[in-house]
């Protein structure tokens, strides 16, 4: 169990690094990554990595403290499987390139990954496709034309919630982006919700736990001060710890925004700033190929959806206390979320919904600075329309 929580921790540390790295855009307000993914691809690189290049790469997946890496993160991965979570990994080569035969039997013997040449961008395109059950179009919009090599993984969730909303409560609310502004959203509501809701005063937020009927659940952080910090909220989070804490479920009047939400991102980036530059400059991969290989890209692209019945792929929510003997939560500002496996505590997804309609006209609240987040729709006629024009990608 040791190894299992060491991978675990790994998983969870570097999805917060990702977090606190990843900059929000008008254009990409949300950030939704996949920790799993990601820890994956490179886990499968490592595979193929040798001396310094390995070390690097084991340093940064788990702290050079698991002796079987590969081996636990295997069987990690076959115990996710038994739940509602897709994984399929796949690593594609330039054409001319050989993979090792070692390299290539490795890989498919831990991560049921065969090395493939690429031949066109449809291929890889549809290769997604199919992983993700039709739920992502077109990953790539065109390819690298210095491609090497390329890690691509899909994980795929879809969960039923164990307490499901009804349709007919949805209605129109409002999103509090910040102080001076909204956007209108579909709330979905609930006057008794079984939930497992906490205040934690050290991390200034609400925290609840809203279960799927196969041992996952969403975790939804909502800081007070309406705005999420990922800096400020890491090093205040362990979310195994927080997951403990929580108390039992119980009657609770919730509100939850639907939203259908996808983020992409070239992560060399973000991974060059975290210190794994050295991968896309001058790595040795000797054990997947002989001569001079390097990284080209590690795309990441996920997704997510939640409705009255659940969620799709990669899912999260949120809270509010307003003046009510029955405990209200309203998830009707900016909040953190982890989708996460409860036996396992790994974070299949993770990210920050600071607007879950970015393609939807930001309005202005109506009584500036006004604290009382409690949500009642403020009359549309003495609000000034911003038309920023945020397109959000369509899912």
């Amino acid at each position: 169990p040791d190894t299992k929580q060491t991978i675990t921790a790994a998983i969870q540390r570097l999805g917060m690094q990702l977090l606190q790295n990843l900059e929000t855009t008008p254009e990409q307000p949300n950030v939704i990554i996949s920790p799993l993914s990601i820890s994956l691809a490179l886990s499968q690189l490592a595979l193929g990595a040798k001396n310094e290049t390995e070390e690097l790469l084991m340093y940064h997946l788990h702290e050079n403290s698991v002796p079987c890496y590969h081996e636990s993160l295997r069987h990690v991965l076959m115990q996710l499987r038994n739940s509602d979570v897709q994984i399929a990994t796949r690593m594609f080569l330039r054409q001319g390139f050989k993979g090792k035969q070692e390299f290539v039997n490795e890989s498919l013997r831990y991560y049921d990954s065969e090395p493939a040449i690429v031949e066109s961008l449809q291929q890889i395109n549809e290769w997604v496709e199919n992983a993700t059950e039709g739920k992502m179009m077109d990953f790539l919009s065109f390819l690298p034309p210095n491609l090497l090599l390329m890690l691509i993984n899909a994980v795929y969730f879809k969960g039923e919630w164990k307490a499901r909303f009804d349709p007919n409560f949805t209605s129109k609310g409002v999103f509090y982006l910040d102080d001076l502004h909204l956007v209108d959203v579909d709330m979905m509501d609930d006057t008794k919700h079984q939930l497992s809701l906490l205040m934690d005063s050290e991390l200034e937020a609400q925290v609840a736990r809203f279960p799927f009927t196969k041992d996952m659940s969403l975790l939804v952080i909502m800081p007070e001060s309406g705005r999420v910090n990922v800096s400020l909220l890491s090093s205040h989070l362990n979310i195994s710890n927080l997951y403990e804490r929580l108390p039992k479920e119980r009657a609770v009047q919730v509100k939850v925004p639907k939203f259908k939400l996808e983020y992409s991102q070239e992560l060399q980036e973000v991974l060059t700033k975290l210190g794994l530059g050295e991968v896309f400059l001058n790595p040795n991969l000797g054990g997947i190929a002989d001569g001079p290989l390097l990284v080209s890209s590690v795309m990441h692209k996920s997704g997510m959806e939640i409705n009255e019945d659940g969620a799709r792929a990669a899912a999260a929510t949120t809270t509010i206390i307003s003046r009510a003997s029955n405990p209200i939560f309203h998830l009707s500002q900016p909040f953190f979320f982890v989708l996460m496996d409860d036996v396992t505590h790994i974070p299949i997804f993770m990210g920050v919904i600071n607007n879950p309609n970015p393609g939807a006209p930001v309005l202005q609240r109506g009584d500036v600075g006004s604290k009382d987040k409690v949500g009642f729709p403020a009359d549309k006629n003495h609000m000034r329309h911003q038309q920023q024009g945020l397109q959000g990608p369509n899912f």
